[in-house]
Formats: structure tokens, C-alpha cells, sequence
């Protein structure tokens, strides 16, 4: 408004052609500074609102799903599988709604990019088979994993898919890791170490939980962070060699994922269905797991458009705090050590300095 004035003001003794050009002038100027203005506070709660929803979706997918595994009620229990099939077609459906909203709210206009992208180009289709048949692997790797493991161990220990993609994005991507990538991933070693760090304060607990148990727990998690880091990689690669939507490839790979799914549900719990049906087991608990993981993979598509590593690593960091003191104070399954919580802080301090990125300073030219 200000700058709106002082445009008036000069127009003293100018042409009314002149003034106007001058006012306009400066009434557009100060116009293209609140929308710059609006853009970036828009792009700010944007990227805290995602990340917001990354920590709540991440905590919350963990603690419920620990839930839904270890909770005793009469009848059997949900199968993992078909819980990892119903997600995938979840992920699909949300996909779908994301194009028909880029397509203009037309399914004329949808019909076409689908028919374009996926269906008319069957080798760059197929080539998300791969990456497809590993997160359908590492999602039932995860159920195993928390029905063996408490949400703290298990928050802390899944950090090393940052090791694993680490190591995959050097051989298969060829990315050089810094000086304080490196640190990072000695301190994440460090840290996870100490958290499976055997405690006479917890002998209670390993003998509710016995070792052959907490041995399958690990293993899974350790399997999960292997194909996570791969997969991750290999999607990248792929991303980085077509011009496709992420949506369009999350509905190849969810596609994919139902295929490899359904044959699981088949080949390993297929008897229990016939005996108790598809949706044997199923709750409100169940049914928020599913929805949770089948989202998992947008939230992190919005943070990864909207924010950067530094808060990211923030919110993961975040999320351990929380299962750790949901995990002892709700869940009760969980008790706390000096250990745990030392090696809980090396690691969150390790996603810290992999995000990471020192600014370049340059020493200022002289005249």
C-alpha cells in the first residue's frame, strides 16, 4: 500500500498516460510480492504439515500394528498376507483419485493417461516387477517382525535401511558419500548395536518374549531394512530413466504388489482361508494398520516433494521418541535402559548427519 502511494505521489506534475503506467507499475510490483509472499508460507506449512503427518502416520502405523499382533481375543487372528493385499489395493485406489485430479476430474482424460503409460509401454510396466515383488516381501517381513519384536527395539533397529540404501546407492547408483555420510553410518552401526545390547533389567521381558523369538524379530528386520535398501535404489533408478508420474508408478507397482500378494495369501495361508474366510481376524485395529501402511507410501512422496533431509531426519528421530514412550507407558512391553537410551541417541543423531549437507562458503572476491 505504502509503495501504492508513493507512486501517486509521483505523478506530480507527469502526464495521466505516465501516472497510470507508474501506479500500475508499482501497484503490480508490491501485487508479485504478496503472492511471492503467499507461495512461500504456503510451501512452509505445507512442508511441516507433512512431516507432521509422517510422524504421526509412522508412530502410529508401528504402535498399532504391534497392537493388532499381540492383542488376545477369541478366534484366530488376522493374516498378515491378506493385510498386505487389501494395503496394495488401497494404495491403488488412492493413486487412481491423485491422477483423475491431475487429469482434470475427467475419466475420459484418465482412461487415456492410464491406457498411455501403463498399458501401451509394457516394458517400462514390467520393469517395476522387481522392485514390487521386494516391498511386498519387506511388508510381510514388517508383521513378522513386530509380532516378535517390542515397537521401541524394532523403530531403532529398521533405522539401518539408511545403511543399506546407503550402500546400494554407491554400487548400483554410483553416488559419492560424504565425510559426515560416512560418520553417520558408523555411528548408526554404533547406535543399533547397544540397542540389542543384552540387560539384566529386561530378563523379565525375554522371558515372556523367549530367544528363539526375538532371533526371528531380528532376522525379519534385518531381511526388511536388505530389501528396503535395494528396492528404494532400484526405484530411483527407474524414476530417474522416464518422465512417469510417481503416481503412475505407484499404481505399476501396487498392481504388481496385489499380484505377488494374492499368490502369498495362496501358497502360505491359503488352508486357513478356506477354514475361516479371507477376513479371519479382522478388527478396528486391523482395518487402521491397513489404511496406515497403504498411505505410507504418499506421505512420504509429500515430504519428499515439500521437505528436505534435515527434517525428515527430524521426524524419524521424532518417531522413536514416541514408540519408545508409548511403547513403555500403553503398550507396557518395553522397559528402558541407560544402554537403549544411548544407543537410541546415536542413532537418531546418525539420521541427523546423513541428511546432513555442510553450505559451500566461498571466500568473497576482491575488487
Amino acid at each position: 500500500m505504502l509503495e501504492l502511494i508513493t507512486a501517486y505521489i509521483s505523478c506530480k506534475g507527469a502526464s495521466p498516460l505516465a501516472c497510470s503506467e507508474r501506479v500500475r507499475e508499482r501497484g503490480g510490483l508490491e501485487i508479485e510480492s504478496l503472492k511471492e509472499g503467499e507461495s512461500g508460507s504456503m510451501s512452509l506449512n505445507l512442508k511441516y504439515i507433512s512431516l507432521g503427518v509422517l510422524v504421526f502416520q509412522t508412530t502410529s502405523l508401528v504402535l498399532t500394528m504391534r497392537y493388532s499382533r499381540t492383542f488376545k481375543e477369541e478366534g484366530p487372528r488376522y493374516l498378515a498376507s491378506t493385510a498386505v493385499v487389501i494395503a496394495e489395493m488401497m494404495k491403488i485406489a488412492a493413486c487412481l483419485l491423485l491422477v483423475y485430479k491431475d487429469s482434470s476430474y475427467s475419466f475420459k482424460a484418465l482412461n487415456r493417461v492410464l491406457q498411455d503409460e501403463i498399458i501401451n509401454k509394457p516394458m517400462d510396466t514390467l520393469k517395476l516387477a522387481i522392485p514390487s515383488g521386494i516391498y511386498t516381501l519387506q511388508n510381510n517381513l514388517l508383521y513378522v517382525a513386530l509380532s516378535n519384536l517390542d515397537a521401541a527395539t524394532y523403530q531403532v533397529t529398521y533405522q539401518l535401511k539408511v545403511l543399506t540404501t546407503a550402500f546400494f546407492s554407491v554400487t548400483m547408483l554410483g553416488k559419492n558419500l560424504g565425510i559426515y555420510q560416512w560418520l553417520s553410518l558408523l555411528t548408526l552401526m554404533a547406535g543399533v548395536a547397544l540397542v540389542q545390547w543384552p540387560t539384566d533389567t529386561t530378563e523379565e521381558l525375554k522371558q515372556e518374549l523367549s530367544a528363539g523369538s526375538q532371533f526371528v524379530g531380528l532376522i525379519a528386520v534385518f531381511s526388511a531394512c536388505l530389501s528396503s535398501g535395494f528396492a528404494g535404489v532400484y526405484f530411483e533408478k527407474i524414476l530417474k530413466g522416464t518422465k512417469q508420474s510417481v503416481w503412475i508408478r505407484n499404481i505399476q507397482l501396487g498392481l504388481f504388489g496385489s499380484i505377488f500378494g494374492m499368490m502369498g495369501v495362496y501358497v502360505y495361508d491359503g488352508q486357513r482361508i478356506k477354514e475361516h474366510g479371507f477376513f479371519q481376524g479382522y478388527n478396528k485395529f486391523t482395518w487402521i494398520v491397513v489404511i496406515l501402511q497403504a498411505l505410507g507410501g504418499l506421505v512420504i512422496a509429500a515430504v519428499i516433494k515439500y521437505a528436505d533431509n534435515i527434517l525428515k531426519g527430524f521426524a524419524t528421530s521424532l518417531s522413536i521418541i514416541l514408540s519408545t514412550l508409548i511403547s513403555y507407558f500403553w503398550l507396557q512391553d518395553f522397559v528402558p535402559t541407560s544402554v537403549f537410551f544411548f544407543g537410541a541417541i546415536l542413532v537418531i543423531i546418525a539420521t541427523f548427519l546423513y541428511g546432513y549437507e555442510p553450505k559451500n562458503t566461498s571466500d568473497p572476491s576482491k575488487a
